[in-house]
């Protein structure tokens, strides 16, 4: 009976297992192995050549792997904490002084469950140079020159920021409107009784009870900051001048433009490296701004 028991576990495990390891597990593996080849997809698997350390070593001489490594880091320092702080100032409005929150709560969540490519197209109507309302707003106000957004290497990385900040604030909004709803009332009326006033008790109590949250979405925005491709693809394809290419776009771009498996799989492989690293940093530093309740 025991045998047959397990047996019938294993055989509903299978399906998920088979899924797996065929789409996720023989992926992984392999690409570790292209990283290391010399291979352009078209020619077939026999002709996989195998290059050593050659595709790493050709990437950092590579100077768009430099520009599109640069335009992450940029790209990560204005999204992350910027869709943090402003997630995190609505959810206090929300929380103590607006009506219809659950209305307002939806409004904001839209954009993020929004397809990556409606928005994106949406976007570039709303930044184009002359016809588009952003600039006409501009020009209706008094600004002769408005920027030039996605068409111009100055602001079209900045574009693409702000874009992905507006579609940012939903999901961590409700993620901080969940936590606060979970401080415990009496933290506060202690903080009242020992003097504290509107923005002490927001520093002694409301920050240090957000910093489990703050530490999750600190993770996955920037996690998520270096895996963005879709706006990229759909609204610059990279440009202009290279100006807006990041990691995976060319990791795309290398494997399924150029047909470079090997030398797209080896970005591939240092774009993990960079998101562990980063990972590992977090975690280690977590001890000591962390709270847990």
């Amino acid at each position: 009976m025991r045998k047959k028991e397990n047996l019938t576990a294993y055989l509903f495990l299978l399906p998920s297992l088979a899924g797996f390891v065929l789409f996720l597990a023989f992926p992984l593996l392999f690409s570790l192995m292209l990283s290391f080849t010399d291979w352009d997809l078209i020619s077939g698997i026999r002709h996989i050549r195998f290059i050593g350390l050659d595709n790493f070593t050709e990437m950092f001489a590579d100077d768009v792997f430099g520009t599109s490594l640069r335009n992450n880091i940029v790209y990560t320092l204005i999204v992350v904490p910027a869709t943090m702080v402003i997630s995190l100032a609505i959810a206090m409005i929300l929380h103590h002084r607006v009506f219809a929150v659950k209305t307002l709560r939806l409004a904001f969540f839209m954009p993020y469950i929004t397809t990556i490519v409606a928005v994106s197209v949406v976007w570039l109507a709303l930044y184009h140079p002359s016809q588009g309302p952003i600039n006409q707003f501009l020009m209706a106000i008094g600004i002769a020159h408005p920027p030039q957004w996605l068409a111009s290497p100055n602001t079209a990385l900045l574009s693409i920021a702000l874009m992905m900040i507006w579609i940012g604030i939903g999901f961590d909004l409700v993620i901080y409107m969940a936590a606060l709803n979970g401080i415990p009332r009496h933290l506060y009326e202690a903080a009242e009784i020992d003097g504290a006033a509107g923005f002490r008790k927001f520093v002694s109590v409301t920050l240090p009870m957000l910093s489990p949250t703050t530490f999750f979405l600190f993770i996955t925005r920037i996690i998520a900051s270096f895996e963005v491709f879709g706006p990229v693809n759909v609204m610059t394809s990279g440009g202009p001048g290279n100006s807006t290419s990041v990691l995976v776009f060319e990791v795309y771009e290398q494997s399924f433009r150029f047909y470079r498996m090997g030398y797209g799989s080896a970005i591939a492989w240092v774009l993990f490296a960079v998101i562990f690293v980063v990972t590992l940093v977090q975690w280690h530093g977590q001890r000591k701004w962390v709270t847990y309740s």
